[in-house]
């Protein structure tokens, strides 16, 4: 049994208890992780609060991550708080008008994307690096769009490209820290973003019936996929995507 006892954990883009971020803040506390549940802006602290209630110890607290003063005053609660950092979760990803193509994707769309879904990582992981003194794992969310078109993807998925790319370029600007930077990629599930996807059950469909496993994934393992990640039995694993996908990523037809 993996043992978190002592670890602080931050997770950013807990919406509700359908998402993927809850099924992760539930393995890492159920292990005994202390966890900080990071909110976008006012109007979702109530459900943010409801959800850190059900989580012992649990503490919230608000943070937009376009805007670099959040990110930087979410970071000295924290600091002041916990005194230390030792996992977070990146579960965030927003695109406007996704379903337009890429070929009528805007600029200021193309900005927002990838501002959102990839560069936050980016301010996180900084503003993470100084409270990671003993070390840690940062963990990010993407999704098998990032290498293959998929219908009414689009835009996210040119987005989700590039995060994967952050991941590897911060795994080896935090090595030498023993600060750790995975990807899970986890298969289609029925989240509140999903609804955002075209045609999305067709891809539920296609999982079921071409993976290996001929079913979709449940939220509760890309959990334990993220605990795995986030514990000492991963101390090897850095700069990589863990596919979470009952098997779809490795078929053909």
């Amino acid at each position: 049994m993996i043992d978190l006892k002592g670890k602080i954990a931050v997770v950013f883009g807990l919406a509700n208890k359908r998402s993927i971020a809850w099924g992760i803040a539930q393995k890492l506390s159920e292990a005994g992780a202390t966890l900080a549940i990071c909110y976008q802006s006012e109007r979702l602290r109530q459900d943010a609060e409801a959800l850190a209630a059900d989580l012992p110890s649990a503490r919230t607290f608000q943070c937009d991550v376009a805007v670099d003063a959040d990110i930087d005053n979410v970071f000295e609660q924290l600091k002041s708080a916990y005194g230390k950092l030792d996992i977070l979760v990146h579960s965030i990803g927003f695109a406007p008008n996704i379903k337009n193509d890429v070929l009528h994707t805007t600029r200021e769309d193309f900005r927002i994307a990838h501002d959102i879904s990839a560069y936050s990582l980016i301010a996180l992981a900084r503003a993470a690096e100084p409270l990671m003194t003993e070390g840690g794992s940062i963990l990010t969310l993407t999704y098998y769009g990032s290498t293959k078109v998929f219908p009414n993807y689009n835009i996210m998925g040119v987005a989700k490209a590039a995060l994967e790319a952050t991941v590897r370029y911060l795994a080896a600007d935090l090595g030498s820290k023993k600060i750790r930077v995975n990807a899970i990629s986890a298969g289609p599930i029925k989240t509140l973003a999903a609804r955002g996807i075209g045609d999305f059950t067709k891809i539920l469909n296609a999982v079921e019936e071409r993976g290996p496993l001929h079913r979709n994934v449940e939220v509760a393992e890309v959990g334990n996929t993220a605990l795995f990640l986030s514990s000492d039995l991963a101390s090897g694993i850095t700069g990589e995507v863990t596919f979470v996908d009952c098997g779809y990523n490795i078929t053909g037809l």
